[in-house]
């Protein structure tokens, strides 16, 4: 009996002292949850090239909208940023997004500045703080140098699309293909958006894609007519250059059309761990801009040149038809995609992260104020705005009063400043000098 009773202790020993697999499967769980390549949301930042509030659905500016249900759809279901500034051209625009700094500060200040390999590209920030976690990839348009091996050089893994400013046509074009180029009778819009499923399909790990679409940039055209509700165009230069506008609108429908069959391919699962960014990149061109002069379209530094239209939907974005009145700079969305991703960044170099609006409302946001410039320069606080041109003059706006800039309150006919308006008008110049110094 008592050699029975030291093999059962021995055997309560062995088995107390075992590992418990059940525990470790948990605990392998749990390892698993916390790895950030299983949990952290895929991003999607779509750009359109030229597209202004006045051009896009559910803006307050502009009496002709184009019919684009996926967005629509994005807005439904997240945030409608109302005060988001870029740069008043493309150039300029695409370098502080993937910078995060002033165009003053890299020299990109015009259309087809280069920018240099030195800077730190968003892609590249990625890599080193999330450990590689994310593959990235840029498909369309880039714009911020024409040589073909730019974008690799910046750092970006995949990149397929076409490195100028603009396109002769938009359905025989050349493609270059990280460095290689071919030609393609594909219609871009179109091309951009099955690349981007192909690529999307093949990932493995969470994935940052920028789409950059250069709809509805000219020239003016008819797209396929599945992709749009415009009706029939006619396609001669005359009836185009004679009423360009239902030709702008038919180009931003088609946009959506392939924005929203991109995102109806991934499957739910993917669908939910990814947050999708839209945004314009700057104005909408004189040609078809509604409301703003032609003058104060795309290319200057007046509302119709700055403020551009941004949506942001999904992962984590847990306001839902919100409409938010934060001052947002471009240089921002760095930041911000950078928190989303892991980082712990809430800001670097002129980059604030306004993550923390998709899920909760501020009275203010994480600025005072936005700041835009080219040969000019412009910034403004929650109700006015200042600019200073390069011929020396002046202005101040009190878009609380006239989002539309009216009147120039240092106009020489109008009544001397208020005290309360000059005293606005020391702080902007002061902080304008600040950021600039």
């Amino acid at each position: 009996m008592k050699q029975y009773f030291y093999i059962f202790l021995a055997l309560l020993t062995f088995t107390a002292c075992s590992t418990n697999p059940e525990a470790n499967s948990d605990d392998d769980d749990d390892m698993e949850m916390e790895n950030p390549e299983s949990t952290s949301p895929n991003i999607l930042l779509v750009i359109a090239d030229d597209m202004g509030l006045d051009a896009t659905p559910g803006y307050n500016i502009g009496n002709i909208k184009p019919n684009m249900p996926d967005l629509q759809s994005l807005m439904n279901s997240g945030i409608k940023f109302n005060n988001l500034w870029a740069n008043p051209v493309c150039t300029p625009s695409r370098g502080t997004i993937i910078t995060g700094k002033y165009g003053f500060r890299t020299n990109v200040l015009a259309v087809d500045d280069v920018l240099s390999t030195s800077e730190t590209s968003l892609q590249k920030y990625l890599d080193t703080n999330t450990n590689n976690a994310y593959a990235h990839a840029v498909i369309g348009k880039w714009h911020l140098s024409t040589d073909l091996n730019h974008p690799n050089d910046m750092g970006v893994d995949y990149y397929a699309g076409f490195s100028g400013g603009g396109l002769r046509s938009y359905f025989d074009w050349t493609l270059n293909t990280n460095g290689t180029t071919s030609s393609s009778t594909d219609y871009t819009t179109t091309k951009f958006t099955d690349l981007a499923i192909d690529w999307v399909g093949a990932q493995t790990k969470p994935w940052f894609l920028w789409l950059a679409y250069n709809a509805p940039h000219t020239p003016f055209h008819v797209p396929p007519n599945n992709l749009h509700s415009q009706g029939t165009l006619a396609s001669d230069d005359a009836s185009i250059n004679a009423n360009p506008l239902p030709y702008y609108m038919a180009a931003i429908e088609a946009m959506d059309t392939e924005m929203g069959r991109l995102i109806n391919s991934l499957s739910a699962e993917e669908k939910e761990n990814t947050i999708i960014i839209f945004i314009g990149d700057n104005g909408t061109p004189g040609q078809v801009v509604q409301e703003h002069h032609r003058r104060r379209a795309k290319g200057s530094i007046y509302q119709g040149g700055v403020n551009v239209p941004m949506v942001i939907s999904g992962k984590d974005v847990t306001r839902a038809n919100a409409s938010e009145d934060a001052l947002i700079n471009a240089t921002d969305l760095f930041a911000t995609i950078a928190d989303i991703a892991g980082t712990g960044t809430t800001e670097i170099n002129d980059s604030k992260s306004f993550k923390e609006l998709l899920s909760t409302t501020s009275s203010t946001g994480n600025r005072d104020y936005v700041y835009s410039e080219n040969d000019d320069y412009t910034i403004r606080n929650s109700t006015h705005k200042y600019i200073y041109f390069s011929d020396g003059s002046e202005a101040l706006y009190n878009l609380g009063n006239n989002p539309l800039e009216n009147p120039n309150l240092l106009n020489a006919n109008q009544l001397p400043l208020s005290s309360a308006d000059a005293e606005i008008k020391d702080v902007l110049t002061a902080k304008v000098q600040e950021i600039r110094d």
